[in-house]
């Protein structure tokens, strides 16, 4: 398993419209990809906006490939997405999951 981490900042605001993209849009379309296995989108408020860390697993890094690209660390992020967005990393990381104690 592979998960697929990626940091984005909005403002408060526009917190709960990113949120409202990302269940009725994002998370749907990740659903319907082969080797996509599910996620966590976690949250935190400051004083500045409220920051996104997102974490998505993966069976493989060909099923990754198929959803980002031949560059499989290539950010994916939609244009309504990128307009709610302060700030977003356009790189992604990923690390082999060792432990699942879910």
């Amino acid at each position: 398993m592979i998960a697929r981490v990626w940091r984005g900042r909005t403002t408060s605001a526009n917190a709960e419209p990113y949120l409202a993209h990302l269940r009725g849009d994002t998370l749907p379309g990740l659903r319907g990809l082969d080797g996509y296995a599910g996620g966590y989108v976690l949250r935190r408020d400051g004083d500045g906006g409220v920051d996104f860390f997102v974490i998505t697993f993966w069976t493989s890094t060909d099923s990754i490939r198929a959803f980002a690209g031949d560059d499989q660390e290539a950010a994916v992020i939609p244009e309504e997405a990128q307009r709610l967005l302060a700030a977003f990393d356009d790189r992604a990381d990923h690390y082999t999951v060792a432990i699942d104690d879910r």
